[in-house]
């Protein structure tokens, strides 16, 4: 039976938060801090694109590194990724319903339609999760950064959903060099691609040596 996966927290993001609301309430009054809160811009909708898994795994928990009953580890370098789910006004989103699927480091997705030159499946990589937020709407994600493949350049699937809403939408990786040529990136809006672009951030002490980590929070 699979263990559940130790994803590390590298932000500490209760404290830190609460710090800095506390300080931003004292400098700017109660009627700032909600014209803040209702600053946030909707994560835009970004294509499901073809390759949805038309089989779902049986594993699908937040480590996509690992396979439960195999004893190897998926290709390419671990990702962490890790951010909140907030509705416009900046409130968490608790329980939020996240689905991830991607491209392994070869550049191939877990589906019967993908059998082009993307390259080799890996039997190891689960590629695919559903998970949920916590109770402050945040979620952590352990998995490797994916390839770019012809036309595309490195990016995420998810559906997300929470009272009532749901957006299905791609996450792009901040400073990728294909992002320029990537056609549903370039579509979007500016204000819309910094929305769904990751923020590098720094690695914590406990996570492998070369692990990568992202933040990204998604807005319904």
């Amino acid at each position: 039976m699979k263990a559940t996966p130790r994803i590390p927290d590298h932000h500490r993001r209760s404290a830190v938060r609460a710090t800095l609301a506390v300080a931003l309430g004292a400098l700017l009054g109660p009627a700032m801090l909600v014209a803040r809160e209702r600053a946030l811009r909707a994560t835009p909708a970004v294509a499901l694109g073809p390759f949805y898994p038309d089989r779902l795994p049986v594993d699908q928990d937040a480590d996509l590194t690992v396979v439960a009953g195999r004893t190897g580890r998926a290709s390419g370098q671990v990702l962490y990724l890790s951010g909140r789910v907030l509705d416009t006004r900046g409130k968490p989103r608790p329980g939020a319903r996240l689905e991830l699927w991607q491209a392994n480091a070869n550049g191939r997705y877990i589906h019967s339609g993908d059998r082009d030159s993307h390259g080799p499946l890996d039997p190891n990589f689960q590629g695919y999760a559903s998970l949920r937020a916590d109770p402050e709407g945040e979620y952590r994600i352990k998995t490797i950064k994916p390839a770019p493949y012809s036309g595309r350049t490195a990016h995420l699937h998810f559906i997300v959903a929470a009272g009532g809403r749901e957006v299905t939408t791609q996450m792009f990786f901040q400073g990728e060099r294909l992002n320029d040529r990537d056609g549903l990136y370039q579509a979007l809006a500016r204000d819309d691609r910094r929305a769904v672009t990751g923020r590098w951030v720094e690695s914590a002490r406990d996570m492998e040596a070369g692990a990568l980590a992202v933040d990204w929070d998604i807005v319904l």
